[in-house]
C-alpha cells in the first residue's frame, strides 16, 4: 500500500472538534497501526534527506503527537529530541510563547538549557494547519539561540494558509490536504 492510501485510510475526520466548526483530523489510527508509524517515519526521514538537513543536531517535536513523531525521528537520525510543550508542563527555567489557534490562544514552552547555541533543529509537527502553532515553536527556538532548519509534518491542511505564515523558514509534508 502506497503512502498516501495509508494515510487516506487511517486518518480519520472528526467534525465539530475540539469546538464547532473545526475538522479534526485524527492521526491516532495511523499511529496505531505498525505499518502506518513506520512508513511515516521513513518517508519523513527520507523528505529531510532530500531536502539537504544531513547536519541536523536535534529534533524539536511539537505536543504532543508531533513528540511520537519526532521522537521516532531523532532516533533514526541519531539525534536528540527536545520537547516543546503546553505551558506548565517542564520542569526549571523556560522561556514562553503565546499564540492563537483556530479556535482560541496556548502557549508554549521549552526548557532554557537543552539545545547548545547555534544548534541545527527541525520541527516536527502532526499537522500545519494556520502555522500559528508552528511560528510559536519557531520563535522559541530562536529564543534558546537555536535555529530552525526546517519544519516537516505529517499533514498540510493547505486553505488555511500556514505555509504562508512560515515565511524563510524549509516546509515539508507529506500529505496535502
Amino acid at each position: 500500500m502506497s503512502l498516501d492510501e495509508l494515510l487516506q485510510q487511517r486518518i480519520r475526520t472528526i467534525a465539530d472538534w475540539p469546538t464547532e466548526g473545526v475538522q479534526f483530523r485524527d492521526i491516532m489510527p495511523l499511529l496505531a497501526d505498525p505499518e502506518g508509524l513506520s512508513s511515516c517515519v521513513a518517508a519523513m526521514r527520507s523528505r529531510l534527506d532530500d531536502a539537504g538537513f544531513d547536519d541536523v543536531h536535534a529534533i524539536a517535536g511539537i505536543e504532543a503527537r508531533g513528540f511520537i513523531l519526532g521522537s521516532a525521528l531523532a532516533m533514526g537520525m541519531g539525534v536528540g529530541f527536545v520537547a516543546i510543550r503546553k505551558a506548565g508542563k517542564l520542569p526549571g527555567d523556560v522561556v514562553s510563547q503565546s499564540y492563537d489557534l483556530e479556535y482560541g490562544t496556548a502557549t508554549l514552552e521549552i526548557q532554557r538549557d537543552l539545545l547548545r547555541p547555534g544548534a541545527r533543529v527541525v520541527l516536527v509537527d502532526d499537522v500545519l494547519a494556520t502555522g500559528g502553532t508552528a511560528a510559536a515553536a519557531a520563535q522559541l527556538l530562536d529564543a534558546v539561540g537555536a535555529q530552525v532548519v526546517g519544519l516537516i509534518s505529517l499533514l498540510e491542511l493547505g486553505a488555511l494558509g500556514g505555509r504562508e505564515r512560515l515565511t524563510g523558514l524549509s516546509i515539508e509534508s507529506l500529505h496535502q490536504i
